[in-house]
């Protein structure tokens, strides 16, 4: 059986410079890194900028030789039906893309680095991708996972805040579950994947801490009481956008009645 060796790099938020010292060593043990190109997702369009960014990450803190693949992502239906066995099945041909690259791309003996915004283990399918490689048992695959920065962290740095309050618990959750999360108690939470903005069928007294493209020069932060600010979230989040093609954001939403910080 092929043999592949593979390396899952937490690169951070978005800026180039947001890599821990063990990320920028594993990046220099790389000989090909295979990079999802999802301009090639209909609708997807401005997203090679996504691509680039990889690639500025890789000749800054790279010094040896390596190459870059890009795949081509597989479409799926981003208002589906049934949402988890939607992301299954995009997981799945995914794994298939990889997989075909791997085989016919990679030269034995040679080390293949996938770059992973934020934190591989928070809302990224990486992980779960490259076991479903294993699972399919065309290659025979070893991996690690070397942890990043996540924009969750970035957010609380950028914003000078604690996420939890004294005592508190945090959710962490998607903008397709807040309403849901905050109809079962949750006070304190960490919203991300939130492209509708949810936030804003909320009642009720907020603070929200919102920021979006964290750690680069097109940066965007938000901060106040919701009502207050959401026209504020809206526009900063049009021209971050407009600056990049794409929009990552992330925001702390917390009940002005949750106690003390």
């Amino acid at each position: 059986m092929t043999v592949r060796r593979l390396r899952l790099i937490g690169i951070g938020p978005g800026g180039p410079d947001d890599l821990t010292v063990t990320a920028v060593r594993a990046l220099n043990s790389v000989d090909v890194f295979l990079v999802a190109d999802k301009e090639a997702e209909a609708g997807r369009a401005g997203t090679g900028g996504l691509v680039a960014v990889r690639q500025e990450i890789c000749r800054r803190h790279s010094t040896g030789d390596y190459r870059v693949i890009a795949v081509p992502d597989p479409p799926r239906d981003r208002t589906p039906e049934v949402y988890g066995a939607e992301v299954r099945d995009w997981h799945a041909a995914r794994a298939e893309a990889y997989e075909i690259a791997l085989l016919e791309q990679v030269l034995d003996g040679e080390t293949v680095g996938l770059l992973v915004w934020g934190d591989p283990s928070l809302y990224d399918s990486t992980i779960r991708v490259v076991e479903r490689i294993r699972m399919r048992g065309r290659l025979d695959i070893d991996y690690d996972v070397i942890p990043g920065v996540s924009s969750v962290q970035m957010l609380a740095a950028r914003h000078r805040i604690v996420l939890n309050v004294i005592g508190g618990p945090i959710t962490v959750t998607t903008g397709r579950r807040l309403l849901e999360e905050v109809a079962g108690g949750a006070e304190n939470i960490v919203v991300m994947l939130d492209g509708q903005l949810a936030c804003s069928k909320l009642s009720g007294v907020w603070d929200i801490w919102w920021g979006a493209q964290l750690g680069t020069t097109d940066e965007e932060l938000v901060a106040g009481r919701l009502p207050d600010v959401l026209p504020q979230i809206e526009k900063a989040r049009a021209r971050a956008k407009v600056a990049r093609g794409w929009v990552m954001d992330t925001y702390l939403l917390r009940r002005a009645s949750a106690g003390p910080s």
